[in-house]
């Protein structure tokens, strides 16, 4: 197995900065899928950290996580109640949770760090497993915007300061939809790298895979402030249904 192939690749590499560096705000996340949780179970793949689900057990609701990588599931129990959330160490492409779920969800674009088509199909089919009748999977993707590459490539100046600098170094794979990143820092105690590999998807592609698995996309939007999703929006907040 090549290692960007490896599911727990990514959070080990990952797992020291992923915090600092994921400065988004969860809130409108949370918002959005405490109103589609109801009083059920809520699971959540590839949950890191705890980024979403930390803020949204602390509602009250019972979320429970997959996550491949041990050392985020670390950072997660180092903070305040991380310990009272049920996690699964596993690829998320299998969902190996004990279902049925009202609600699966799947943020920050992470269902394209899964190395393939099959394996991203094989993750829907298995949250449609575990999901109970008329329950919800909820995506968050970046809708890929082809015209950021240059033949194929980008370079890009993330941050320069008086102590460090961080450059993005992306080599992009048309055919195989495949984009590999590494971001590197250089500073006074050297250089640090920390790569990113995504097979990234179309809607419409997302929505074939979901319709072969038994779920019906039912809601998009733009983001979690439920924008209406347009030609020109640079993501999406997809609402599949089982049955």
């Amino acid at each position: 197995m090549a290692a960007f192939d490896d599911p727990a690749f990514f959070g080990d590499r990952w797992a020291d900065v992923y915090d600092e560096r994921t400065t988004l705000d969860p809130a409108p996340a949370v918002a959005f899928l405490a109103g589609l949780a109801g009083g059920g179970r809520v699971l959540e793949l590839a949950i890191g950290t705890g980024r979403v689900g930390l803020p949204l057990a602390a509602g009250g609701i019972a979320v429970e996580g997959v996550e491949a990588s041990e050392a985020m599931v670390e950072r997660l129990r180092a903070k305040p109640d991380g310990d009272r959330i049920p996690v699964v160490i596993g690829d998320m492409a299998d969902v190996p949770a004990q279902g049925p779920f009202r609600l699966v969800y799947l943020v920050f674009n992470t269902l394209f760090n899964l190395p393939n088509a099959d394996r991203q199909a094989d993750c829907l089919r298995n949250v449609a497993r575990v999901l109970e009748p008329g329950g919800a999977f909820v995506l968050e993707c970046f809708v890929p915007d082809l015209t950021r590459y240059d033949r194929g490539q980008r370079v890009e100046a993330l941050a320069v300061t008086e102590e460090y600098a961080t450059i993005e170094v992306v080599r992009h794979d048309a055919v195989a939809q495949r984009v590999r990143t590494q971001k590197i820092t250089f500073d006074s105690q050297g250089v640090r790298l920390h790569p990113v590999a995504l097979r990234y998807c179309w809607p419409s592609e997302l929505d074939l895979m979901a319709e072969k698995a038994g779920l019906r996309l039912r809601e998009r939007y733009a983001d979690w402030d439920r924008r209406p999703f347009a030609s020109d929006s640079a993501s999406h907040v997809s609402v599949y249904r089982l049955g």
